[in-house]
């Protein structure tokens, strides 16, 4: 157990035969862009969002807005390790260089389960909001919208920045049209967003506690969680000691004003505690308004989650590729997973993370939401135990963005999320658990007792020369 948190000596060494590595030709825009809809606000807004009113009523905005708060603490420790560590890997480059190579494959498997998960479970809601046009079967819906996502995530990187981009101008619109219309029919005044009312059975009004917005918090930080792409992009970003902060802090900004506002604009605009605790969006907007307006709403949230699909097939090829490279499978398999394509794109990690994704469609995924809400947790709780070793030997001195106000705030962002993951249910634990325990077991009898050819974390050759950033602490 001493390699969980001992720094993997010489991490920033190339891996023998590594792979051409990806070209930079995004900037802090397209970054942005594509961050953001990888966040996908209007998708969240119509699909996760529901899911919170239902079990904590007026106070989702209040849990969605403390989620916001702790995310910037992991903002700020995304965006120190990401400069510090600019590789396709994300959570698990930085974990592994800062606290050692287990902790890294834990992390990685933690995020490949996120990512994996996610994509088809969005992609099953398309058929919903395409109702209003046509009736589609769900399953066979989203698994159209996943090979429809792993095309796109076969062009050139600069490509897909501008289409999620368009998609992304419709969902803005989307969210701000839900917005107006709550305030403007607003039945209640501000002091419902902190009023802590769920309707319960039977028509009776409960008291949301404390405790249900503590466990509700792992759903309300995965609300925006996608701001975590621009590490992912980190190899394909221009000058990343730079832009990865600018596009990391961005991206949690906007997708937070995008996602609350609406919220709380629904949380007063709701016709009771009923129809609030019911969480029908597009019902409320089409009450609101009128049916053409909730058409144009619902086939804006279509596209968002078509655009999510597309960035997050992007963002999980990279991951693949990422892990192929630093020899994390047998031999085969990373030589076919680091398999760069005409347009720059890893194209075998793309087809192997989408095409999964659309049979994925096919199975009942309801219950895997929290075991989403725990995975997101433990992983950020790593990253600040790495951001709070990223200081040490070397690292110290090496050119990168600072976070402010460490290590308070990776100490606290530690103790905050522990506490998190001892209030949410036994069956997700169990299940992420379990899963964990299975890549532990594969880390002990596969990936240790070859240390020097596999799970060699490394850097493009690129990123290993010292930058110097015009303002490199915070």
């Amino acid at each position: 157990m001493t390699d969980t948190l001992r720094p993997v000596e010489a991490p920033l060494v190339e891996a023998p035969d590594s792979p051409q590595k990806l070209k930079r030709s995004i900037g802090v825009v397209g970054g942005t862009l594509l961050t953001l809809s990888c966040v996908t606000p209007a998708s969240t807004l119509f699909v996760v969002v529901p899911d919170l009113f239902g079990s904590l009523g007026t106070a989702t905005a209040l849990t969605i807005a403390i989620g916001s708060l702790l995310c910037i603490a992991v903002a700020f420790c995304y965006s120190e390790l990401g400069t510090l560590i600019p590789s396709a890997g994300g959570e698990y480059a930085m974990v592994s260089t800062m606290a050692g190579r287990l902790a890294g494959w834990l992390v990685f498997v933690l995020s490949l389960l996120v990512v994996m998960i996610v994509p088809p479970v969005i992609a099953m809601g398309t058929a919903d909001y395409l109702a209003p046009i046509v009736h589609l079967d769900p399953a066979m819906t989203g698994a159209g919208v996943m090979l429809l996502a792993t095309l796109a995530g076969l062009l050139d990187l600069r490509a897909n920045a501008w289409i999620t981009g368009i998609f992304l101008v419709l969902e803005v619109i989307a969210a701000g049209v839900v917005a107006l219309l709550g305030f403007s029919h607003s039945h209640r005044g501000l002091g419902s967003l902190t009023s802590m009312q769920v309707a319960g059975s039977g028509g009776h009004t409960d008291t949301v506690t404390a405790m249900l917005v503590v466990s509700g918090l792992a759903i309300a930080l995965f609300v925006t969680q996608g701001f975590s792409t621009a590490v992912y992009l980190s190899e394909e970003l221009e000058n990343p000691r730079r832009n990865v902060a600018r596009t990391v802090l961005a991206t949690l900004a906007i997708s937070t004003v995008i996602i609350l506002v609406p919220v709380a604009a629904i949380t007063m605009g709701a016709s009771d505690l009923q129809e609030l605790t019911g969480g029908d969006i597009s019902s409320m907007v089409t009450a609101w308004s009128n049916s053409a307006v909730g058409t144009f709403v619902s086939l804006c949230v279509a596209l968002a989650i078509i655009n999510a699909g597309i960035v997050m097939v992007i963002q999980n090829s990279r991951v693949l590729f990422a892990s192929a490279r630093d020899k994390a499978w047998p031999g085969p398999v990373n030589t076919v997973f680091s398999k760069l394509g005409r347009f720059g794109s890893p194209w075998v990690a793309t087809l192997a993370v989408g095409v999964p994704g659309a049979l994925l469609c096919f199975v009942n995924l309801d219950t895997l939401y929290g075991v989403t809400g725990v995975s997101v947790t433990a992983m950020y709780l790593l990253v600040a135990v790495a951001a709070l070793l990223a200081r040490r030997g070397s690292h110290k001195h090496t050119p990168a963005w600072r976070m402010p106000l460490w290590p308070a705030m990776p100490i606290l962002l530690i103790v905050v999320l522990a506490y998190i993951l001892t209030q949410q249910e036994a069956s997700y634990l169990i299940w992420t658990g379990g899963i964990t325990a299975v890549a532990t077991l594969y880390w002990a009898f596969y990936l240790r007792p070859r240390r020097d050819t596999r799970w060699l974390v490394s850097l493009p050759e690129d990123t290993q020369v010292p930058e110097h950033p015009e303002h490199p602490q915070a």
